[in-house]
């Protein structure tokens, strides 16, 4: 007689084994009607999942996280038995969920079209109204290949034949369609309500470009018509706020297949990108860093040693001359370690914090590069802290404080924070490991800051705490890292004498607030579509005449404002003074100071703000005033 403890501490028996469905039912109609799943022990399974023994258990329904995976998961297979309906030939790959949504590939002798999408989408509505029940059932490796091979499924039954044969397999069936899965899923296609196919792109079999080029198609999956609603008008804002059409628009930068992955800067997004590097310097300098620069190559030999070789051998570029391989640096730690080693090191050097401005290259796939997002040359606000074991705590706590010091002056105040552990491969044993893992834990829990864990992220040559940033469409973007590694000054022979008169191996805190420079300028430009606070604004002040006798004091007030430190321009056209202002406008230029006779007359200057206020006419002490106060507060 199994007794079910539920999420509340309340307990129910059972006179026999009973189903996650039949639980929910005993509970109230209600709840089996709203239930997807359900979680024994921790484990997520299918709401029929028969419970034989004692269990804690926890009805999985829509406004569960987990609830919103299965309905995408779900949601895949319905797309493909819709396909398999409406295509019989198509053959079945592999149909994951992603971030808001799932895909499935497909081998299809044509292509398919939009107007393929919309009559799948159909079908998929048409499957949702049968109401068609999801039954899971088992077989061995052996079998489940012949039962795939007989549907005239070759690429699901080569994925079955890759797993061990001593493994048993699940199997889910709707209607006429029966897929290899993991599960679980939902009770019946009923349960999805609210999905809509996005696009169709290419995608090769197992990701091997060697293969086949299947046909991928994505889709978004939600728990109601409303939050589907809400979702794709998010995915209109940010296709408005794409940082490559604003880019374009703007005159801040450009990409050319010449150089794919490396940015054109222009003058006004070189603006941005050299303020936001001062900003990060001066802040830097604060906060006790010395910075360096190091080279763009270093002989294969360095990387070898350090263990980047082995792990990023394929995204490293290089170069050959006079009998020796060069790397086109990949990142900056290991040539860190190099100026830490010139000349002996005491306890009382420590913590000695080494930042640079590192221009890095990872020779990333063509397929993953987007605009400034995935670049393969880009610069980091790059630094390592070498410090003595003790000194931990206190670093990671004093550089968070400085990451969310940074964070609220460019406008983000939520920080989602992730502590990532050791991976399979990696460097080091596990009692360093458990060292530093164990530090970054207790740096966390001591600044008392929320936190989830994410098992097997880490670097592989030390955890890491991940920072990430949530935009205005709620989209997340993790930005700042700082990692702690015991093995890589040890590899490179870094070292210094403790107080006791021994050497010692320095820990190394690797750490980054912005991550790449060019990836963080993308997200701001999305964040402010192209409309960036004053203090970050290219063309901060554009100066404007409304006739051609206030040239003389437009070129003054220009003169003035330069003078002060303002990025202005001046622009005496002889056009209209509205079309001036739409002009300066649609480029997002902060401030409009206009000039016309009363102006003139009283030596004040027309202000209207890049909102479209009207600020009247101001003096020049009121207006730097102004200006410098906002510019202060990173309003």
């Amino acid at each position: 007689m199994p007794v079910i403890t539920l999420p509340d501490g309340s307990k129910r028996e059972f006179n026999k084994a009973i189903t996650v469905m039949a639980v929910a039912r005993s509970i109230g109609s209600g709840l089996a009607k709203a239930t997807l799943a359900g979680k024994i022990n921790g484990e997520l399974v299918d709401a029929s999942q028969l419970i034989e023994q004692d269990a804690d258990l926890q009805i999985v329904t829509a406004k569960d996280e987990e609830g919103l995976d299965v309905i995408r998961h779900s949601t895949a297979h319905l797309l493909a038995q819709a396909v398999k309906q409406l295509f019989p030939e198509a053959q079945v790959t592999i149909g994951p969920v992603i971030d808001n949504g799932f895909f499935y590939d497909f081998s299809y002798q044509r292509a398919f079209t939009p107007e393929d999408l919309k009559t799948i989408e159909k079908r998929m509505q048409k499957l949702v109204s049968e109401n068609i029940e999801i039954s899971r059932s088992v077989l061995s490796r052996d079998q489940a290949v012949q039962f795939f091979k007989g549907l005239g499924e070759d690429y699901k039954a080569e994925i079955i034949e890759s797993i061990p044969a001593n493994e048993d397999l699940s199997l889910y069936a709707q209607g006429d369609f029966t897929d290899l899965c993991r599960g679980p899923h939902v009770p019946s296609t009923s349960k999805l309500k609210a999905f809509k196919l996005m696009k169709i792109a290419g995608a090769y079999w197992r990701g091997n470009s060697d293969n086949e080029m299947l046909q991928r198609i994505y889709g978004t999956a939600w728990t109601d018509k409303k939050e589907l609603k809400a979702y794709l008008h998010r995915l209109e804002e940010a296709e408005k706020r794409d940082h490559r059409k604003l880019a374009k628009a703007l005159d801040f930068f450009h990409m050319q297949e010449e150089a794919p992955g490396m940015v054109f800067w222009h003058e006004k997004g070189w603006l941005i990108y050299q303020q936001i590097e001062q900003y990060i310097r001066e802040k830097l300098r604060d906060n006790g860093y010395a910075e360096v620069k190091t080279p763009q190559l270093v002989d294969r030999t360095l990387w070898e040693k350090s263990g980047h070789w082995d792990k990023f051998g394929e995204m490293i570029f290089t170069t050959h001359s006079e009998h020796r391989d060069y790397a086109v640096k990949p990142m900056n730690c290991p040539c860190h370690v190099q100026i830490y080693n010139q000349g002996l090191k005491s306890y009382r050097d420590l913590p000695l914090r080494m930042a640079e401005f590192g221009s890095c290259h990872r020779n990333e796939p063509s397929g993953t590069l987007h605009g400034l997002m995935r670049v393969r040359n880009f610069v980091q606000d790059d630094a390592h802290i070498f410090c003595a074991e003790e000194q931990i705590q206190s670093e990671v706590s004093t550089f968070i404080d400085l990451l969310f010091e940074v964070y609220k002056d460019f406008g983000f105040e939520e920080v989602i924070i992730k502590l990532s552990t050791r991976p399979e491969s990696r460097v080091g044993s596990d009692e360093v490991w458990d060292k530093a893992e164990n530090a970054l834990e207790l740096a966390l829990n001591n600044k008392k800051l929320a936190w989830d864990l994410q098992p097997g992220e880490g670097a592989f040559y030390g955890p890491k705490i991940e920072f990430s940033l949530k935009d205005c469409l709620d989209r997340v973007w993790q930005c700042g890292t700082i990692q702690v590694d015991f093995s890589m000054p040890e590899r490179l022979d870094a070292a210094y004498i403790a107080e006791d008169g021994c050497k010692q191996v320095p820990v190394m805190l690797h750490r980054a607030i912005l991550g790449s420079l060019e990836r963080f300028i993308g997200i701001l430009i999305e964040q402010h579509s192209g409309t960036f606070p004053l203090w970050l604004s290219p063309v901060q002040v554009v100066v404007m005449n409304i006739a051609s006798r206030h040239e003389e004091y437009a070129e003054k007030v220009c003169q003035q404002m330069e003078k002060f430190g303002y990025r202005v321009k001046i622009d005496l056209r002889n056009e209209k003074i509205g079309f001036k202002i739409r002009e300066h406008s649609m480029q997002r230029v902060s401030y409009l100071l206009i000039i016309g006779d009363k102006e003139l007359e009283n030596q004040t200057i027309a202000v209207r703000s890049q909102k479209g206020e009207d600020l009247g006419s101001l003096s020049m002490i009121d207006l730097v005033a102004k200006l410098s106060t906002e510019i202060t507060d990173k309003k």
